[in-house]
């Protein structure tokens, strides 16, 4: 069930993502590195799903949670470049997965040495 609402979470934050990133004009750069990480904490999310192993599932949270901080830190410097005026609900979006993420992977974790 968690996981479920972790993939639809990470499907509408890349959703937002994009919207936002295509009233962006100029800066193509940075909106291209911020559309490639949030778009990967999804599809590693869903990569997760199939793993081949228990150790395979971790490391694709654990990409997952490693584009999170990424996706993290091109809303944050777009905004104090102002290329971007408010992102602090992206931010709150962002964080809400980043936990989740966080204890997912600590129970996997946990799982894995019992």
């Amino acid at each position: 069930m968690a996981e479920n609402k972790l993939a639809d979470l990470s499907m509408d934050f890349a959703v937002e993502i994009l919207k936002v990133c295509d009233g962006v004009k100029g800066h193509y750069s940075i909106v291209n590195q911020l559309e490639r990480s949030a778009t990967s904490v999804g599809a590693n999310i869903r990569e997760a799903k199939y793993a081949h192993s228990k150790s395979d599932f971790i490391s694709k949270l654990q990409i997952s949670l490693k584009e999170c901080y990424e996706t993290e830190y091109w809303l944050e410097l777009m905004q104090r470049a102002e290329i971007l005026s408010d992102v602090s609900l992206l931010l709150h979006n962002c964080g809400v997965i980043r936990k989740m993420l966080i204890s997912s992977i600590s129970t996997a974790k946990q799982n894995t040495d019992k």
